[in-house]
């Protein structure tokens, strides 16, 4: 088992980042919340877990070791796992997933992707006498990570930690902002952090090619 990475961050993308420890790089999978506060070149530790399937071993980075302890709680439900607990922690701050199992409040776990009205409350039947002390939190302690404010910072936080400027970033927040409001006004679904981190970077690369075109 690896518990943890640390050494200087050697590169960050979409969806995870690499680390150099003792010259090895370690591929590590992380929510935006985890990514956006990673640097290029320098040094970061991850509480890490590593996940063992028959084709494949998948190492999973969090912020802090709380983060990584609910991930690993929350495959121990019945249908989830890895993919559904990581959305989880893109969605929200454990302390809020932690009362929302205590509290019976199915309807706070549905907004993560991935989890029905029947998958939010096999959570807290399974959870409920394992989740320890539930903290108090309020909503400027703890907010939840999927609100509209909350994933316009990670998004653009991220986006800087990729190397683009904190202008080029907010445009393309912006634009996914307007996509998202047109998807969800269609009646489709509001995307996962992660996914809409892609559609940003997708629209900063291509303003940042149509800028370089207008400069020749």
């Amino acid at each position: 088992m690896i518990a943890s990475v640390a050494g200087p961050v050697a590169a960050v993308a979409s969806d995870g980042a690499v680390i150099e420890v003792g010259g090895v790089g370690f591929a590590v999978q992380c929510t935006p919340n985890t990514l956006a506060g990673l640097r290029v070149g320098a040094p970061a530790r991850l509480a890490t877990t590593l996940v063992v399937r028959e084709d494949s071993l998948t190492l999973y980075g969090f912020a802090d070791d709380e983060e990584k302890q609910l991930f690993e709680l929350l495959q121990t439900v019945t249908g989830v796992g890895p993919r559904v607990a990581q959305a989880v922690l893109a969605v929200h701050h454990p302390d809020v997933v932690r009362k929302a199992i205590a509290n019976n409040e199915p309807a706070v776990l549905v907004q993560v992707p991935g989890i029905g009205r029947k998958g939010a409350e096999r959570l807290i039947l399974e959870l409920r006498d394992k989740i320890g002390a539930v903290p108090l939190v309020s909503d400027g302690i703890a907010p939840a990570r999927g609100t509209r404010h909350a994933w316009q910072d990670q998004v653009r936080q991220a986006l800087i930690g990729l190397g683009w400027s904190a202008t080029q970033a907010e445009a393309s927040v912006a634009g996914v902002a307007d996509q998202v409001d047109l998807e969800v006004a269609a009646g489709g679904a509001v995307p996962t952090v992660p996914a809409m981190l892609k559609l940003a970077i997708r629209l900063a690369g291509s303003a940042g090619s149509a800028s370089e075109g207008r400069g020749r």
